[in-house]
């Protein structure tokens, strides 16, 4: 699968941006897709995830952000509300099948990233 992350710019504090990450191949719906982030001088970090209906947040973005996918477009959403200088990043989105995993290296397909820069 390919995938093809847009909707990053540059927002103040307390603003909103909704990435999106569409995704080629005929069996999108069968995928465990996540976003994650990484900050300048920073690791990998798991955002949020889809799976089987469900979702999943790190602590530091629950209630904040919200992440949905439209299989019909084959596309994934995350919403991002309340923006804060420390959610400043590039933005990746990940596909794998099989379950909701936290680690990026449990994911074998990534989208280019998208820059995300929160300013105070």
């Amino acid at each position: 699968v390919q995938l093809q992350a847009s909707g990053g710019g540059r927002v103040q504090a307390g603003g909103s941006l909704r990435l999106s990450c569409a995704a080629s191949g005929r069996t999108f719906s069968s995928y465990t897709m996540g976003w994650f982030r990484q900050a300048p001088g920073k690791e990998l970090e798991f955002v949020s995830g889809t799976s089987g209906g469900r979702t999943y947040y790190s602590d530091s973005v629950k209630g904040r952000f919200t992440i949905s996918r439209d299989n019909a477009k084959n596309t994934v959403y995350l919403q991002m509300n309340s923006l804060k200088p420390e959610d400043t990043a590039v933005y990746y989105c990940a596909a794998r099948i099989g379950g909701m995993h936290y680690y990026a290296n449990a994911y074998p397909y990534w989208g280019q990233g998208t820059l995300v820069t929160v300013s105070s």
